[in-house]
């Protein structure tokens, strides 16, 4: 039997010998390029992979104590059925302490010029009016680095003691600098020691690639040091899209080049002896993230680490999207007790921040507190480390059925809405809400249109009108999913009928609605009818104390899976009413995200009484396109803006969206400087970056093609650019 163990390159175990361990090959992540490997120093390189992608025999332990149910010793958080707070060392930023012995903290970033040290002492103090735990301020150069006394003793003398955090990148002398003043130090390992990335495929022989490394310790133990010395803390701070070259042309641009640059790091502190730190591992794309996390966190285990987490998903941008985003991302993390501190990076005033953040920290609170989950169950199908999408079977067209069912769901990710029955008193107010396209007054389905709809009450028998509505419905391959106390009694034609575990028998087009929990031997009545059900709705009703819907959706998908039944799952979520939109959008991210990103699940149905369908289905497609299934509307990878930006954000962003909103399929970064420039636009079609002052530099994915486009002139240059390549589109005519 061979124990795989996950480490990388060069770490020792806790004992400080030389681990021996089995040589296997890494997870495959291909989300961006992926470069051919060139000639390798002779490393022995034994890396964290998912235990339950390949032949190779792991190391099992019992679930829980006495437990007979075996699961993988190699693991990314402390229990896969249920939300375990992972433990850690606790991490002090000034008076604030992180790691698992305490609440989650909240933390932002100012946006100001940081030498105009009254502004950013201005915005410092809005930031902890609204209750964050730490600020963060860029420091880029020695005149920042001497604001940021200034700064400092300002607070202190207006009685704010919040902990400053100094944002580091190319600059290690300026590091050295501002330790002395702020309480914490974010280093980027991509850009610390190593220059600028310039997309390079690069050689080295063992000696140039050790070189390297002993060039990082060089420069980098003087911050060490100097941390020791004043007792700062430290965050280690992957960026996905500021890896160097040298880590890309090993690794890949991938989640385990992010993992080893950071750790490249830690061995350094550690050498050192210093463990006043925490990491990061932050991408624009929260599917990167998640994974980037795990890998972390997997390969911590392993060596016996316990270092807290700084959770975000990098330029997530703004509104809905941004909130999305964040939700997905550090939602799912949450949800597997991971994270310690968090951030939501918005382009939109920092303070605006701190409410996400709040409530994303409070969601994972209380999971955490109440232990939500399932029985323990063995989990053999889900891939942990990289995305592999379970993808359901989509309705086939049976012989001689006078409807076609293939459009009631959708490839890339279906989006069902829940309709009342006086919504059909007015069909094209309704048609609109659905997103159909309206042809004198005929409805059609158009990119965003929603796949199928639930009618919990139908019309009566005799009401022409809205049973005419519903048949233009059927005729464009909506599904009409209704119960089947209402299709016994009052008859819909060609109807998909709505059942639960208990009334499920044999029958046409079946919509079955499940909570995940239920015994296994409930569920066998699953097999017995596989050729009937159309699709699964997983609901987990909402309010259960300890009822985890992420939990049992895992423990659903396993069963499906061993069992091979394929069929398509649909996330139903109902939600109270007076719930806040934030809290339902978060809510929403966080699990049904969480299922998503590990490529478990087919669609959503977001139901809430008291909200329209219009603000539902927006959030059902935007939760689709944040976890990379269906794009619907133009992406946009947008940077929160800090003392670096070089224009206004939040007017540009604007500016700029309001002319390109209309590219499904497109995707734009907007950055307001290059540091977040062309790594960070690792998904991105077009970029727009701050070059100078009043300049901009635009970019088609990592090449910059035009520098110093004037301003005024600067987003008309980007259309003629988008337009240059062939994805440009004109707007639509409004009907």
């Amino acid at each position: 039997m061979a124990t795989i163990p996950a480490s990388f390159p060069h770490i020792k175990a806790c004992d400080g010998s030389s681990s021996l361990t089995k040589i296997v090959d890494f997870t495959k992540v291909s989300f961006a390029r992926s470069p051919q490997r060139v000639r390798k120093p002779s490393i022995q390189l034994s890396v964290a992979r998912n235990p339950n992608s390949g032949s190779d025999t792991v190391e099992l332990e019992p679930a829980s104590d006495g437990s007979p149910l075996l699961v993988p010793r190699q693991k990314y958080c402390e229990s896969i059925h249920k939300t375990v707070r992972r433990k850690t060392c606790t991490v002090m930023v000034g008076n604030v302490a992180l790691g698992s012995d305490h609440p989650i903290k909240i933390q932002t970033m100012t946006t100001s010029d940081t030498k105009d040290v009254a502004q950013t002492v201005e915005e410092v103090m809005r930031i902890a009016d609204k209750g964050a735990d730490l600020v963060r301020i860029t420091v880029q150069g020695k005149r920042e680095a001497d604001a940021c006394f200034e700064i400092k003793n300002t607070l202190v003398q207006k009685n704010y003691n919040i902990p400053l955090v100094a944002d580091i990148h190319f600059a290690p002398s300026v590091a050295l600098r501002v330790a002395e003043c702020f309480d914490k130090i974010r280093v980027n390992p991509g850009n610390f020691a190593d220059r600028r990335a310039q997309f390079e495929q690069l050689e080295y022989s063992e000696d140039d690639y050790q070189k390297e490394l002993e060039h990082i310790e060089k420069v980098f133990t003087p911050l060490v040091e100097k941390c020791k010395q004043y007792g700062r803390a430290m965050r280690i701070g992957t960026n996905h899209g500021s890896l160097s070259d040298r880590i890309m042309s090993y690794y890949g641009d991938s989640p385990r080049g992010m993992v080893e640059s950071a750790f490249e790091f830690a061995r350094i502190c550690r050498k050192l002896d210093f463990h006043n730190f925490v990491f990061s591992m932050k991408a624009s794309n929260p599917v990167v993230m998640v994974q980037a996390y795990r890998l972390l966190v997997a390969e911590m285990y392993v060596q016996g680490w316990d270092y807290p987490l700084h959770l975000g998903v990098t330029e997530a941008g703004e509104g809905e999207d941004g909130r999305m985003k964040s939700a997905i991302g550090i939602g799912t993390l949450l949800m597997d007790g991971l994270g310690d501190t968090i951030r939501v990076s918005l382009t939109e005033p920092p303070e605006e921040e701190i409410d996400p953040c709040r409530r994303l920290a409070n969601l994972g609170t209380i999971a955490a507190s109440h232990q939500i989950g399932v029985a323990p169950f063995e989990e053999k199908h889900r891939h942990y480390f990289d995305f592999q999408r379970r993808s359901g079977k989509l309705p086939l067209q049976k012989e001689g059925e006078e409807v076609d069912y293939r459009g009631v769901l959708h490839r890339d990710g279906s989006v069902l809405m829940s309709v009342s029955l006086d919504k059909l008193k007015a069909p094209e107010l309704l048609y609109r809400s659905l997103a159909a396209k309206l042809v004198v007054g005929m409805p059609f389905k158009d990119l965003a249109t929603v796949d199928s709809i639930l009618l919990k009450e139908l019309p009566p028998v005799d009401d022409a009108d809205a049973r005419l509505a519903l048949k233009r419905l059927v005729d464009i391959s909506m599904g009409i999913i209704t119960p089947l106390s209402e299709q016994l009694t009052k008859p819909l034609p060609h109807a998909i009928v709505l059942v639960n575990l208990k009334e499920l028998s044999s029958g046409t087009r079946l919509a079955v609605t499940l909570r995940g929990d239920e015994a296994y031997e409930e569920l066998e009545i699953l097999k017995s009818v596989a050729d009937n059900v159309i699709m699964v709705l997983h609901n987990l009703p909402y309010g259960g104390e300890r009822d985890s819907r992420v939990h049992s959706g895992r423990r659903l998908f396993e069963y499906l899976e061993e069992n091979g039944l394929n069929f398509p799952v649909i996330h139903h979520l109902e939600f109270p009413e007076k719930m806040h939109r934030d809290d339902l959008v978060i809510t929403a991210g966080s699990n049904a995200g969480a299922l998503l990103v590990d490529g478990l699940g087919d669609g959503l149905m977001l139901e809430a009484p008291d909200q329209e369908i219009e603000f539902l289905r927006d959030t059902s497609f935007n939760l689709l396109q944040g976890c990379r299934m269906r794009n619907t509307k133009t992406e946009y990878v947008s940077c929160p803006s800090c003392g670096r930006t070089l224009f206004d954000l939040q007017e540009i962003s604007a500016q700029i969206r309001e002319k390109t909103s209309h590219l499904p399929g497109v995707s734009i970064a907007i950055m307001g400087c290059i540091v977040n420039g062309p790594g960070e636009m690792a998904d991105a079609d077009f970029g727009y970056v701050g070059g100078a002052p009043g300049k901009i530099d635009l970019y088609v994915g990592k090449t910059v093609v035009k520098r110093g486009i004037a301003m005024e002139h600067a987003t008309d240059a980007l259309i003629q650019l988008i337009k240059d390549n062939g994805r440009w589109v004109d707007p639509p005519v409004e009907e």
